[in-house]
């Protein structure tokens, strides 16, 4: 700070937690622009954005093309010229390059320039981050000196690992921390930042913003829920999650530093229904952002199907979900009752094919090889494979996504239909357990979410929600003829899936051993299906496919 240069007393800061695409860094510069424009008609001195907001998060190995980086500099120093207007400064994430390597960066733009940048020192390797791939750390940082005020700006990951860069920056005579992230949801996600973020606050002994993205990305979910603590470890503010918004906050300085006197306190949703909504909204950016226009399913009068079916009409809106009720000789008279209520409820356009004659073609066009062979589970499954083929031509004919409809439990047993139910190019519930599937079913039926565009009231028939699930492959089928009940099974996966648990740490819940070593093994010989399976909104702690990484050769059985 120069000698001539005041110290503010008080500071206007924009967070805006937005749903910026990947790669698209002219729409993403767009919207920055647009947010700067509205933080300045509310009177901020600066906005700040989330992490690598100009390329979209995760950019993955986007950012090994030089054109790409090149692109997302130019936008940068583009936005940065727009501030020689004396309006609002931005803090805003971009990948950078220079000589060593790239970095995950963000760069404080004031007076039609770059002031600074400051790179990732602390780069997440877990789970469904990967950083170490296309990034190198960055050094240790100092603070960013903003109109008088200095500010410490470390990025997601540098206030989540034990690096020190927090205290780091308070040592080094940061006044507060402004924290750009691309934090992903799972469920009680809100309060492990918070967690994270008090550690801190507690460590530094200064304030801290929390900027966090919104929007879907593949399988990821980011979902805002942005917010910041005073020094006193008192909550400042919280924005609301799930919605694309943009707050401004007041921090007056006082004798031992800066608080927050002005900012909003929004709810968060709790259990079912911040599930829901996520699923909601990574279904909507999915289908939206790789430019499909409509959605088909199968509706098979199930809840999987009943569920996915609500998702994309609050997603989307009822003109783009196309419902195909697809019956052969097993579907019950009850299911296709149920079908056709829930399309009602929802409005949806619905339509009905049956696939009779496809089937039989196909079993007379294999009648002499499969001769003198038992009927079973080949015959079964080309009813399935006859409805993926259908739902694909209609995808094909009218440029239709189909949406794929299986569960957690069912993806992890391998109890799905490769090139038959499994076809598709989305699945809203791939990281839903059977249960949570039915739990978040009743909870639509009994609340519209915020911002959903289908109707209030029962959209699930409640015989869905009653009936004994089927796939209606064989006469008087039902799920449990092939899988223990879905309570027993639930609990088993959580506990292979999600905490890795032993076998014998498994047994000691209660459950008999020789179900635990089927289901183990069912769960091992199920992942070459689920390396094709659809992509599909992250809502647990480890999913399938970013988070669990298994061999599909694999002879290791807990034994």
């Amino acid at each position: 700070m120069s000698e001539n240069q005041t110290r503010p007393d008080t500071l206007r800061i924009a967070i805006a937690q937005l749903d910026p695409t990947v790669g698209d860094v002219a729409g993403n510069l767009a919207k920055a622009r647009e947010a700067r424009a509205e933080a300045a008609s509310q009177g901020a001195d600066l906005l700040l954005l989330t992490e690598l907001f100009i390329s979209g998060y995760p950019p993955e190995d986007l950012v090994l093309k030089s054109a790409f980086l090149k692109a997302c500099r130019v936008a940068v120093e583009q936005l940065a010229a727009d501030t020689a207007d004396g309006g609002p400064g931005v803090v805003i994430g971009f990948p950078r390059e220079d000589e060593k390597g790239r970095y995950n960066s963000v760069a404080v733009l004031d007076g039609g320039k770059v002031t600074a940048t400051r790179d990732k020192i602390d780069l997440p390797n877990y789970g469904e981050f990967d950083e170490k791939r296309v990034f190198i750390a960055g050094e240790m940082p100092g603070p960013v000196n903003f109109r008088g005020v200095r500010i410490g700006i470390p990025i997601c990951e540098d206030i989540w690992g034990d690096l020190g860069v927090c205290e780091t920056l308070a040592e080094s005579g940061a006044e507060i921390l402004l924290v750009p992230n691309g934090s992903p949801y799972f469920r009680e996600k809100v309060d492990i930042r918070h967690q994270v973020a008090l550690k801190q606050v507690i460590e530094s002994g200064l304030p801290l913003i929390y900027a966090n993205q919104l929007g879907g990305q593949d399988e990821l979910v980011f979902d805002g829920a942005s917010f910041g603590f005073n020094a006193d470890k008192t909550l400042a503010f919280q924005m609301s999650q799930f919605e694309s918004t943009l707050s401004v906050t007041t921090w007056k300085r006082a004798a031992d530093g800066w608080r927050c006197g002005e900012g909003p306190m929004s709810r968060i949703p709790e259990k079912e229904e911040a599930d829901y909504r996520a699923c909601v909204l990574g279904f909507r950016d999915y289908v939206n952002k790789n430019g499909f226009k409509s959605v088909v399913l199968g509706l098979s009068g199930g809840i999987d199907s009943a569920i996915c079916a609500a998702i994309a009409v609050d997603a989307l809106g009822e003109e783009r979900v196309r419902a195909i009720m697809l019956p052969y000789r097993y579907t019950s008279k009850e299911s296709l009752a149920d079908a056709a209520a829930c399309a009602k409820a929802l409005g949806c356009h619905y339509d009905t094919v049956p696939i009779g004659e496809p089937v039989d073609g196909f079993l007379s066009a294999l009648s002499d090889m499969f001769e003198g062979t038992e009927s079973g589970i080949t015959e079964e499954n080309l009813q399935s494979r006859a409805r993926g083929t259908i739902l694909m031509a209609i995808s094909n004919k009218f440029g239709s996504m189909v949406v794929t409809t299986g569960n957690k439990s069912e993806m992890s047993v391998g109890y799905a239909t490769l090139y038959g139910d499994m076809n598709g190019g989305f699945n809203p519930i791939k990281d839903l357990y059977k249960m949570q599937v039915y739990a978040l079913a009743a909870w639509r039926n009994a609340h519209v979410p915020p911002g959903a565009l289908g109707p209030s009231g029962e959209v699930i028939p409640a015989n869905i929600l009653s009936k004994a699930p089927s796939a209606e492959l064989r006469p008087n089928q039902t799920d449990q003829d092939s899988l223990p009940p879905y309570p027993v099974l639930d609990d088993i996966l959580e506990c292979l899936v999600e905490k890795e648990m032993s076998v014998d740490e498994i047994v000691a819940r209660g459950h008999e051993i020789a179900t635990v070593h089927r289901v183990e093994h069912l769960l091992y010989l199920a992942e070459y299906k689920r390396r094709q399976s659809a992509p599909g909104v992250k809502i647990t702690r480890k999913n399938f496919g970013r988070d669990r990484r298994y061999p599909i050769t694999n002879r290791f059985r807990d034994r």
